[in-house]
């Protein structure tokens, strides 16, 4: 082998990586034991623990190199899906028709309305964007019609004059309501990472104004819901200066100092004077900040004060920023600010908000000391004055018409606004009544600025300064200008998973894990002897390492089947080792040396290898491109499996067998009962191709004639709708609860289902108002539930606790997101069935091998669905068609095709080898060589599954199942399906010829 010293460094180099990568998951597990331990099952008090240690340095890596701290950690370490952590998903989308209705100011025009109607009807079915199918449809509707008499309004009177072309006004359409989509982003980015949760994630989706939030964690879903549905609220505050309230915050600590030395109950804010009082006034975030207040550090800090937690400024210092406070106690001093005994000694239209942007690091250091953090934020808290009369701000961002970046004389970035006439006449008096004092910019209870009033503006155009980076300039910019466009967020996607059932996931994946590794190493170890075995044992033990190391350098997310997708791996990563070590078997009957023996056996391997591999990471590849969520979780775990494992099986191996042979070790690749076993196979496959061919036909004709009668049992990610599974304290009938829910569910679809082997679980299906979006429909469908359900359950248990103890995941679809999952998954299979044709192509020169192969393809996708056509009525877990469903028809076309190809390169070898021989001779010979890598590659990876269906749970026992029969049929057909069909077209050549 050639360059050994480059793949060992490779090698070592690999594992440090890997290693490294781990290790922060590690480190993180480490510190939250510690913190569990601390908190003696308490959840607040564990969450304090991490809040008030996260800039704290908890693993040095190579102890000189570099530190990092609990935060950082967390960041790098293995991220764990919804489905096995418990939390929340959702899919929100920002409807392009709304922002284009806003922007006519809800024209009510025949045509406009009629056009944005059918764009809505077209875009489910089109590529094209929302903009375009809106500007055909209103060309086709009225070709004289002049989109400019519809958007020539106030705000856009700049953009759109009356001589503007359609053409012109479609273009402005698309730059405002791509700012919209941007600025409503933003926005909910903003708010997401105020939740507390760790490891956020929020993405934007392929299509225009659809967004991914995932949400770990989360037990509230509800007031998720609530805060992510809500309009933003951008507002113009009048401030009060730091002098005017510097006195009362001297007394407010005094206060508080007292209050600490006679131990009074300092947290207690939510009376309910102060819940009425917050409850409308107060912004989304005001609420996390409120509910983050009631969080006690569990560290003794001794004496506390206000003052303790935030640092003052001196009373001369000019604006309205009277305090700043470290990130870690801010929380503390909210408590505190809004405790009723504290809070009575100020000016009773004083409130308080902190900045959004952290303050400078040098101004940091300069009032903490150079001894802080370096990874320690401080956030300015600013003075507000607010209405004692209606408690509303003077201006509302919903005067504002544009908005945009710029750059002043000096060359700093600042944002210049124009406003209509109403907010320019109400701008007037707020900055001349406020000259050289600050006007608050407030998104959402956060202070974006606080410019000082130079002098009286009026005509409502200004500038506002701040020592904006680029970025934060063009953020404020959309920032001001979302009061313009009311784009709500509108939840299309919800999917809720319980803590508990999280864990679970966790215990049946791992449980699966093991079992399978374990089945795989010791099957390894029984057929191929113990050195040779043994080999191949650590190549798949360096798999797992190196798949969970690569999964954390990337940051991808585990998921459950992701967990499948690495069990999988296991089973399909020993079909290397199994074409190496069956190859070398072949030579050292022909006589040849072990050395030379395992030389060309690697060598006349290393084709079927490649090409196996190539074809089924082109099928993850493809499911990663068209999946979501979980789905590319499987996906991506697919692929990194196929990339580790061929490094481990073609270089790791080999380097230790030449290792072996350096010391003269002896090698054996069989064992006494499997010595002699294949060995003097001749079955004439070709001969019994017609019966085949019939066998199949009768399966295939099965399975049309149900896809036509019985159909699939389509999932709620094709059909649109809400799923529940709840479990009981005791066994409860299906039909009995299906029966209580349609009464409650009026009008609408209902099914109810056992799920699991307890018969306390059931899985609950429906349609119910799954047309409707506004914001409390979620809550109210919640309600119903558990209106229907309640009489099921002992004791008397109110609707929250319901909700936390017995609902244990659910899920919604809208029919917007089910339509896009359909169309994506039939673009995913039709689009894998022509690259592996193409594939075949190219890498056989020869279409006949091509036809072969889709034929068989297509063969194994017919009877995969018609066995769940058949069965989905009667089998005791989920059949039905979805996501998941999808990714394994994939998974079966990769695993065939892999089949398939390493019998087409055996045939394609004999060919050359046996030129004069008779075409079906060399075929059936090819054939004969190759059964005992196919049985075993095949039976493995059919056990690997089945300790899977029977340990991994019942969340996938549904598509692990459909995996299980795929590898059966795809396993058939490659030996009766797919060549015989290729040695057909190959005979029409040669008679052509």
């Amino acid at each position: 082998m050639q360059n050994k010293g480059a793949i060992r460094l490779f090698a070592i180099l690999l594992v440090l990586v890997s290693l490294y990568q781990l290790m922060f998951t590690f480190q993180t597990r480490r510190v939250e034991n510690v913190a569990k331990e601390i908190a003696g099952g308490d959840p607040d008090k564990e969450f304090a623990y991490l809040d008030s240690i996260k800039n704290e340095t908890v693993y040095n890596f190579l102890w000189v190199a570099r530190k990092y701290t609990y935060q950082e950690c967390k960041e790098r370490e293995i991220n764990f899906g919804l489905d096995l952590k418990g939390g929340m998903n959702l899919i929100l989308e920002v409807k392009v028709a709304d922002i284009v209705r806003a922007l006519s100011n809800y024209n009510t025009d025949e045509t406009f309305t009629k056009a944005l109607k059918a764009a809505e009807v077209a875009e489910k079915s089109s590529s094209k964007d929302f903009i375009t199918l809106f500007g055909e449809a209103f060309a086709e509707i009225d070709p004289n019609a002049q989109l400019a008499t519809i958007f020539n309004t106030v705000e856009l009177k700049e953009r759109v004059s009356y001589n503007s072309t359609n053409e012109e006004v479609l273009k402005v359409i698309r730059e405002e309501s791509t700012s919209a989509i941007d600025n409503a982003f933003n926005i909910l980015r903003s708010r997401i990472d105020r939740f507390g949760v760790t490891q956020p994630n929020i993405q934007r989706l392929e299509k225009a104004g659809r967004v991914l939030v995932e949400l770990p964690g989360v037990t509230d879903p509800q007031r998720v819901r609530k805060l992510l549905q809500g309009t933003a609220s951008l507002e113009f505050w009048e401030t009060y200066e730091n002098s005017e309230l510097f006195e009362y915050l001297v007394q407010a600590d005094t206060k508080v100092r007292e209050m600490e030395a006679a131990k009074a109950p300092v947290e207690e804010i939510a009376t309910e004077e102060a819940v009425e009082e917050t409850t409308e006034e107060s912004t989304l975030v005001d609420q996390l900040a409120a509910d983050a207040a009631t969080t006690d550090s569990l560290e003794d800090v001794g004496a506390k004060s206000l003052f303790s937690y935030l640092q003052p400024n001196h009373p001369q210092q000019r604006g309205p920023v009277v305090g700043i406070a470290l990130s870690r106690d801010t929380a503390e001093v909210n408590s505190y600010l809004q405790n009723p005994s504290v809070k009575s000694l100020f000016p009773k239209d004083a409130r308080f908000f902190w900045t959004v942007k952290p303050i400078e690091k040098d101004y940091l250091v300069s009032r903490f000391g150079a001894d802080i953090n370096e990874k320690e934020t401080a956030f300015q808290l600013v003075a507000i004055k607010v209405s004692t009369h209606d408690g509303r701000p003077p201006l509302e961002g919903d005067v504002i018409t544009s908005a945009r970046s710029q750059t002043n004389q000096r060359g700093q970035f600042e944002v210049s606004m124009s406003m209509n006439a109403e907010g320019a006449k109400t701008w007037s008096r707020l900055t001349g009544a406020n000259v050289d004092r600050s006007i608050a910019v407030v998104l959402d209870g956060f202070v974006y600025s606080f410019p000082t009033v130079n002098q009286k503006i009026d005509g409502g155009q200004s500038q506002i300064t701040g020592n904006f980076t680029p970025e934060e300039s063009q953020d404020l910019a959309n920032i001001l200008k979302s009061g313009k466009l009311p784009a709500p967020a509108r939840i299309v996607e919800d999917t809720v998973v319980g803590p508990s059932l999280g864990q679970e996931a966790v215990d049946s994946g791992l449980t699966s894990f093991i079992w399978a590794f374990i089945v795989v190493l010791i099957y390894m170890l029984l057929y191929y002897g113990i050195r040779a075995g043994w080999v191949a044992d650590f190549a798949l033990v360096a798999n797992m390492f190196f798949i969970m190391g690569v999964l954390a350098s990337f940051g991808a997310v585990l998921t459950l089947p992701g967990i499948a997708g690495i069990v999988l791996t296991i089973g399909m990563s020993v079909d290397a080792n199994v074409l190496i070590y069956e190859r070398i078997k072949e030579e050292l009957r022909s006589g040849k040396g072990i050395q030379l023996a395992i030389k060309d056996g690697y060598r006349n391997a290393f084709s079927a290898i490649i090409d196996a591999n190539v074809t089924t990471f082109l099928t993850g590849l493809i499911l990663f491109l068209f999946g979501t969520g979980p789905i590319k979780g499987f996906a991506t775990t697919l692929m990194i499996g196929i990339a580790t494992s061929f490094f481990s099986a073609i270089f790791i191996t080999r380097l230790i067998f030449e290792q072996m042979l350096s010391k003269n070790k002896t090698l054996v690749f069989d064992t006494k009962v499997t010595r002699n076993l294949y060995k003097n196979l001749h079955v004439k496959f070709l001969e019994k191709k017609n019966m085949f061919f019939i066998i199949s036909a009768i399966a295939i004709l099965a399975s049309v004639v149900s896809l036509s009668t019985l159909g699939l049992k389509q999932g709620i990610d094709f059909t649109g709708g809400r799923t529940f599974v709840v479990r009981f304290d005791e066994q409860v009938s299906s039909v009995d609860v299906q029966k209580a829910l349609t009464d409650v569910f009026e009008g609408a679809h209902v099914e109810a289902k056992q799920f699991g082997n307890e018969g306390n679980q059931v899985r609950i299906a429906t349609n119910y108002m799954i047309e409707e979006n506004s914001e409390q429909i979620d809550n109210n469908v919640e309600s119903k539930l558990y209106e229907g359900l309640k009489s099921f359950i002992k004791g008397n248990v109110s609707q929250d606790e319901f909700l936390a103890d017995y609902r244990m995941s659910s899920q919604k679809v809208g029919p917007t997101i089910a339509s896009d999952i359909k169309k994506n998954a039939g673009l995913a299979i039709g689009f894998s069935l022509i690259v592996i044709f193409l594939y075949i192509l190219i890498r056989f020169r020869n279409k006949e091998f091509g036809y072969g192969a889709i034929a068989a393809l297509v063969h194994d996708v017919l009877i995969v669905l018609g066995v769940f056509s058949i069965t989905y009525s009667f089998m005791p877990f989920s059949m039905e068609i979805d996501q998941s469903f999808i990714a394994a028809i994939l998974t079966v076309i990769g695993y065939s095709i892999n089949d398939t190809v390493v019998v087409f390169d055996r045939i394609r070898e004999y060919f050359k080898l046996y030129p004069k021989r008779a075409k079906d001779e060399v075929v059936d010979a090819a054939l004969n060589s190759t059964v005992s890598r196919t049985v075993n590659t095949s039976l493995t990876t059919f056990v690997v599954l089945l300790v899977i269906f029977l340990f991994g749970g019942e969340v996938i026992r549904g598509f692990v199942f459909a995996l299980m029969i795929g590898v059966l049929v795809g396993t058939y057909s490659s030996l009766f399906i797919a060549t015989p069909v290729a040695f057909n077209f190959l005979n029409k050549k040669s008679k052509k010829k």
